[in-house]
Formats: structure tokens, C-alpha cells, sequence
């Protein structure tokens, strides 16, 4: 299958990028979707450069095989690490989520002091720096990694007074350099936007790479004529993981805000 009528290949490290494809639905609602969790592998954050290089192309052989128009690669190390190498390497348009947050952040922020918020791997790459400053090089960028926030989501633990403890810890520093914008650097954290809004200082701006990245896709998608054509009836999607499909068939319904019927296994590397 190819052209417009195609699927758009979705990916990530785990089940985080399931809240890229809930913004893709609402933005782009007559588009089909197969995502690829590697939940074998996870997380892709302490990993090398290298190691996130070969997983995301065996990743993006995977997708262009099942006839994918487009890939959105819904992990911020990923796209950090891989983007340019993916670009290069497949003949299909790739989205990150990094330029997106990026150029969403500088759109909004009024004293170009900017927090980021991530994974220790997002934040060691500093990919969310390097796109702040090719847009605006007078920015100010506050990144604090935040390792805690992911184990935390995934549990459930949204709203608890553990994960506000924490939060406050680790939002200290961007509130004391005065960031006026936080950009969310990973596809867990829209989940937690409701409590780091209430914590954070008065009038701070929550960027939400996942909502950014599917704008991105949507003019991509235009920008190449490869927007499906209306239809009348929902587009069926598939997820499929490269292990434990049933831990991403529980938790993945948290993310994609509705039930996942099914979840396919499928072996990589």
C-alpha cells in the first residue's frame, strides 16, 4: 500500500509515544496508525548513542515494511540520538519530537528563558538545546532530568502526594532561574501537565511536545499530499509490541486515554 491511503508508523522506547498518537487522532482523525512500542528493550535513555542508532533503524525497516507513508518517532532519546541518521536512511518523511517542542517553546516564551524537562538520557544529549539555540542563540535553556517521573506515571501515580514531593524537587532550579516556559522533553509527562501546572510558578506555559509533534505531522503530511481522504468510519489501528503485550494492553489505555482491544508481538534484533 502506499500514497495517502497508507498507515503512519508511530515508535518509541515503550508506551510513552501512545500519547503522540492520542494527538495525532484528535489532529489528524482519518489517519491510520501502527505504532511499535519496544518494550523489550526499554528504556532507551541509559543506552548509547549507537545501541538507540541500530534499534531505531531496525525499528524504521519494521514500519517501512508494513507499507508506512510517514514515521513519527514519538521518543525523545530517539530523536535525539537518530533523527538525522533516520532522515538519511529511510525514503519516507520522519518527524521527531524534539524541533517541534523546540520551535513551540520559543513561539511562547517572553523572557527566552526556557525550562526543559526530560529523561537523563534526553537531557545528557542536550538536543533540546541545540534546537532552542538554532532558533533563538540568546535563549536561556534550564534542562533538569527527571528520572523518577516515568516510573511514577506508569504506575499510576498521577496525582499522589509522593509524586508532588517530588515534582517540587525537581521543578526548584527552573523555578528559581525564573523560566517563564516548561517544555515537557518526554511522552510520559502530558499525563502529569495538570499537577506540574498547579506547582509551577504563576503564568509558566506547559509545552506539549506530543500536541507540537502531531502539528508537525499534519503540515508534513500536507506539505507531501499524503493526508488520507475523509472517511465515515473510524481508522482501525495496530499496536504491537516487541514484549509483554499484556502489561501495554493495561497500561497503555492510561496514555491513549481510550481501550486498546489489541496488542501484537513482534521480535526485533
Amino acid at each position: 500500500m502506499s500514497g495517502s491511503s497508507a498507515p503512519v508508523g508511530v515508535f518509541d522506547s515503550g508506551i510513552g509515544g501512545l500519547t503522540v498518537v492520542r494527538e495525532i487522532e484528535r489532529q489528524l482523525p482519518h489517519e491510520r496508525i501502527i505504532y511499535f512500542g519496544d518494550t523489550a528493550r526499554v528504556p532507551y535513555g541509559p543506552k548509547s548513542p549507537e545501541t538507540v542508532q541500530r534499534y531505531s533503524r531496525e525499528i524504521a525497516d519494521w514500519l517501512v515494511g508494513e507499507g508506512v507513508k510517514a514515521i513519527v518517532v514519538a521518543c525523545n532519546t530517539a530523536t535525539a540520538h537518530a533523527l538525522p541518521m533516520l532522515r538519511e536512511y529511510v525514503k519516507v518523511p520522519v518527524i521527531g519530537v524534539v524541533e517541534p517542542g523546540a520551535r513551540a517553546a520559543m513561539r511562547t516564551t517572553r523572557s527566552k528563558v526556557v525550562g526543559v524537562i526530560g529523561t537523563a538520557g534526553t537531557i545528557a544529549s542536550g538536543a533540546y538545546e541545540r534546537a532552542i539555540h538554532a532558533i533563538e542563540p540568546s535563549a536561556r535553556v534550564v534542562a533538569r532530568a527527571c528520572p523518577l517521573f516515568v516510573p511514577l506515571v506508569e504506575e499510576g501515580w498521577i496525582d499522589r502526594e509522593a509524586t508532588r514531593l517530588i515534582a517540587r524537587e525537581y521543578l526548584e532550579p527552573l523555578a528559581a532561574a525564573q523560566v517563564d516556559t516548561i517544555v515537557l522533553g518526554c511522552t510520559h509527562y502530558p499525563l502529569l501537565a495538570p499537577m506540574l501546572a498547579e506547582l509551577a510558578m504563576p503564568g509558566v506555559q506547559l509545552i506539549d511536545s506530543a500536541a507540537e509533534t502531531a502539528a508537525e505531522t499534519r503540515r508534513t503530511l500536507i506539505e507531501r499530499d499524503l493526508l488520507a481522504p475523509s472517511s465515515s468510519t473510524s481508522p482501525a489501528h495496530r499496536f504491537v509490541a516487541s514484549d509483554d503485550p499484556d502489561h501495554f494492553l493495561r497500561v497503555g489505555q492510561r496514555f491513549l486515554g481510550a481501550a486498546i482491544d489489541r496488542v501484537e508481538k513482534v521480535t526485533l534484533g
